[in-house]
């Protein structure tokens, strides 16, 4: 099919985008990487009446260490950076982690970390991510740049809190702490498909004893969905088999996955702990062999 009809601008810099965005009204639409809008369009699932192209404007795309020992991410900066960045495996092993789990290699060669973000695509790896990460989103508008915690960022099925008229411009980590390991987990059908379950978690071993542990779901529900109570079962306590397991047993009560031809809701109930818990072990694991990490 093709796309409808629609106004098309290519701004050289924030200040004209923003512009654009608030004279082009509600129904105006960012183009970042495409992967997804490009599709939309030509199915007619979207129809904007203005595309304002961010691909022109100089500084979205970049990969820095902030001084506090995080790092911050470019919106623009394209998915197959999180795979190459050496700062990156270094300060957000997470996104390195799930890197190779989006698409295919051409789609993470033209995709951006900030498109995904704010599609926000309830089975897509990266708003999961910097949600496990505490991530914060930092958009700019007409009214100035304000930032958003992942946590309050996405709101529903492709939605989130940015406003028709703003735009996201990088994305912040948090320092890791000492001794912190990061997995994500996945089930697809084909290598490069959309999660019929997944998860991301993050364990912080001190001592071979859990201080910390963060998990978030998705392809489970409408937004990624974080577990806070998984968490509880392993702080204080080795990251054993039956630990992990206790913790990922908690995802029940959080999941409310949906049913398609690729798979019912029954089924996707029962693939949910089985990638919590190995998501769990393998973070753990890393933990055990992280630099800072303290052995007894």
């Amino acid at each position: 099919m093709k796309p409808p009809p629609f106004d098309y601008v290519a701004p050289g810099t924030l200040e004209e985008a923003i512009d654009a965005l608030g004279a082009g009204g509600p129904d105006a639409k960012l183009l970042a990487g495409g992967q997804s809008l490009i599709p939309l369009l030509a199915f007619r699932l979207v129809r904007p009446t203005l595309l304002v192209d961010l691909n022109r404007v100089p500084g979205l795309a970049s990969v820095r260490a902030l001084e506090d020992g995080g790092l911050a991410v470019g919106a623009m900066t394209r998915t197959h950076e999180l795979e190459r960045s050496a700062l990156v495996a270094e300060r957000w092993p997470l996104a390195r982690a799930a890197a190779p789990e989006i698409g295919h290699r051409q789609i993470r060669n033209r995709g951006t970390v900030g498109g995904s973000i704010v599609h926000a695509d309830p089975a897509a790896e990266l708003p999961a991510v910097a949600l496990a990460c505490g991530a914060t989103l930092h958009v700019l508008g007409p009214e100035g740049e304000r930032a958003v915690p992942a946590a309050a960022f996405f709101l529903t099925v492709f939605t989130t809190a940015i406003a028709s008229d703003e735009v996201l411009i990088e994305i912040r980590i948090p320092p890791l702490a000492p001794g912190l390991g990061s997995a994500v987990v996945e089930l697809s059908r084909r290598r490069g498909d959309f999660a019929l379950a997944g998860a991301a978690a993050t364990v912080t071993l001190e001592d071979g004893i859990c201080t910390d542990a963060s998990l978030v779901m998705f392809g489970l529900g409408a937004t990624p969905l974080a577990v806070p109570a998984a968490a509880e079962v392993l702080r204080g306590a080795a990251v054993s088999e039956a630990q992990a397991s206790q913790a990922a047993a908690e995802v029940a009560a959080v999941i409310d996955p949906g049913s398609d031809a690729h798979g019912s809701v029954a089924y996707r109930r029962e693939l949910a702990p089985v990638v919590a818990r190995r998501a769990l072990l393998e973070a753990a694991t890393r933990a055990g062999h992280a630099p800072d990490a303290r052995r007894g």
